[in-house]
Formats: structure tokens, C-alpha cells, sequence
């Protein structure tokens, strides 16, 4: 593992289902994750995906790609476009860092309208 490796990108579709369950299942019950209505009603052209769900999808980039033994020490995202049902994710990462068995890797995930998410994720292999 050198720094300026580059991870394999990983395209997630973004269903309807998806974003309505993970927001479910994080406990987070903003109608703007599952009511379609109410959330053209605030100004979105459609429900979005939580930042939770957005921060365990990262999570699970960087450790499918680092191995089983990966432990995340730290997640730092920040989110942009919001995500829609019917896009897609891509979620792309290099690494920037290696300290001792600590690794940083730069992550940024698109979908149609721009840059989704963007942040780096230390894992400790």
C-alpha cells in the first residue's frame, strides 16, 4: 500500500427503498427521508438520503476495500448534493496518508448533480 493508491470506485444505486429504510433504520424519521410530498413541500424535488446513511455507505467503501481486519478511527465527511432516488453514487478514494498502521483515504462521492460527499476516513489495518 502506497499513498496515491487508488481505490476501486463503487456505484451504489439509489432506490427509493434504500434511503427510506436506512433513514428508518438510524432512527431518523424526517419526513423529508420518506414523504415525498412534504419534502417537495420544503423545496426538494424529492425525499433524500440522511447523512447517517451517507456516513455508513463511506464506511463501507473504505473497509471492503481495506479488509476485514480494517478498524475505522475516524470518519470526517461533509455533504453537498443532496441524493434522490433514481441516481446513482459513485464513491471514489485514494489514499493520502500512512502513518505506522494508520491510513487515511481521501473519499468523494457523486451522483447526477454533483458531489454527494466528500472527507477522509482513517483506518487503523
Amino acid at each position: 500500500m502506497n499513498i496515491g493508491d487508488v481505490l476501486p470506485p463503487l456505484e451504489i444505486p439509489l432506490t427509493r427503498s434504500l434511503i427510506v429504510a436506512t433513514a428508518i433504520a438510524s432512527r431518523d424519521y424526517q419526513d423529508v427521508h420518506h414523504d415525498p410530498a412534504l419534502a417537495q413541500e420544503r423545496g426538494s424535488p424529492d425525499i433524500f438520503m440522511n447523512i447517517l446513511t451517507t456516513n455508513g455507505l463511506v464506511d463501507r467503501f473504505v473497509t471492503s476495500w481495506a479488509g476485514p481486519t480494517a478498524v475505522v478511527k475516524r470518519i470526517r465527511i461533509r455533504l453537498g448534493a443532496p441524493n434522490h432516488p433514481g441516481d446513482t453514487m459513485t464513491l471514489t478514494g485514494s489514499v493520502s496518508a500512512i502513518d505506522d498502521r494508520r491510513v487515511t483515504v481521501d473519499v468523494v462521492g457523486t451522483n447526477q448533480v454533483g458531489v454527494h460527499v466528500s472527507g477522509l476516513v482513517e483506518v487503523e489495518l
